[in-house]
């Protein structure tokens, strides 16, 4: 109680020069316990640090399905397994490719000899031996034949038979129900998605795949805080010594959190994160030639607004700055001040009731 007579004594006395000068003489700098310090560039130029999650870039990211209804019979690979593309995944048998097969054979005979009427019916039309009609029956079957059987080819391609096995089937004959399912790329098994016995129908899922490099930060950026981040920024992750640059600024505000999406890209020391991983993240400020770092005690909220007191020679003047982080003990702030200039860093409270009185 009696030191905070003495200070509203003293704080009393005070009266200012000017309309933002506040007059302080060494005397009443000493009974208010006031410090200074020099103004210190700051060392850090990243934001406080803000949640974020690790996550695959979509385009690298694949769910491979069932090419074919089936049972499977054998998994050749496990989830956290590195793969490459082309690498059998998985085996299925499969009675729907059996059929398939027949069906590919059978219109390949057919189409051979469709083929070989028509060339036949086309000399003979050019001698003039048959009606056109003929010609044109011919041609018709032909036709049809031939799509039936690029119609096939594809199917068995999409179920899993390159080129080879289908010159094989073509030569040898010899029909098989084992299907063999394939890496379309090389990356990461993420994801198990069915068991060895199970039955699966067509596009059933069976794996989650994905390359990753690069990854993802999707970080959740407070509104209030979101002030210039634009891409190309640098993004810190400090425990991991890992950086990368801003992709994209959301331009949603999400209302769980009240927060902004800012996604960026890693590319180089993927190794050490994991997709779906929670770290925190730093974001680096947007300029960093006034960029300050001075003790919590020197910023002084009013109004809305943050505040430095300026040492002169008669008193101390107050300067409005942009706190950009805070940290334990310190934060770090941009104002339009030259370093080394001598600021407040321990008494500030009663500077601030000296200055709102005199604002009253």
């Amino acid at each position: 109680m009696r030191q905070f007579l003495v200070t509203a004594a003293l704080l009393g006395a005070l009266a200012p020069a000017a309309a933002e000068l506040l007059r302080i003489s060494p005397e009443q700098r000493s009974a208010l316990g006031i410090e200074t310090a020099p103004l210190a560039v700051s060392g850090d130029l990243h934001s406080t640090r803000f949640p974020a999650q690790v996550a695959v870039p979509t385009a690298q990211l694949q769910v491979v399905t069932a090419p074919q209804a089936g049972v499977v019979e054998v998994l050749l690979v496990a989830e956290g397994e590195e793969i490459r593309q082309g690498q059998p995944l998985v085996r299925i048998q499969s009675p729907r490719l059996l059929e398939l097969q027949g069906e590919y054979l059978e219109t390949g005979a057919r189409f051979r000899l469709a083929e070989s009427n028509y060339r036949r019916d086309r000399q003979l039309s050019e001698d003039g031996i048959i009606a056109e009609r003929r010609l044109l029956e011919s041609r018709a079957t032909y036709q049809e034949l031939s799509a039936s059987q690029a119609r096939l080819r594809h199917l068995l391609r999409l179920s899993g038979m390159d080129d080879a096995a289908l010159r094989d089937l073509e030569s040898q004959r010899n029909l098989s129900s084992s299907l063999t399912v394939r890496a379309p790329f090389d990356g990461v098994v993420l994801e198990q998605m069915v068991s060895a016995g199970r039955g699966v129908e067509l596009a059933d899922p069976l794996y989650r795949i994905a390359h990753l490099t690069p990854l993802w930060l999707e970080i959740h950026v407070p509104l209030a805080q979101l002030g210039d981040l634009a891409v190309g920024q640098t993004v810190r992750v400090p425990e991991l010594d890992l950086s990368g640059q801003i992709i994209s600024v959301g331009r949603m505000v999400h209302g769980a959190d009240q927060g902004v999406l800012v996604r960026a890209e890693v590319s180089t020391g993927t190794e050490r994160l994991r997709p779906g991983q929670f770290v925190q993240a730093q974001v680096a400020a947007a300029g960093s030639s006034n960029s300050f770092r001075v003790p919590t005690a020197a910023v002084l909220r009013s109004g809305g607004q943050s505040y430095l007191f300026v040492a002169r020679e008669e008193g101390f003047v107050p300067v409005r700055v942009t706190v950009t982080s805070q940290h334990p003990g310190y934060q770090v702030i941009q104002a339009d001040l030259e370093p080394g200039i001598a600021i407040a860093v321990s008494g500030t409270v009663a500077l601030k009731a000296a200055w709102l009185a005199e604002g009253e």
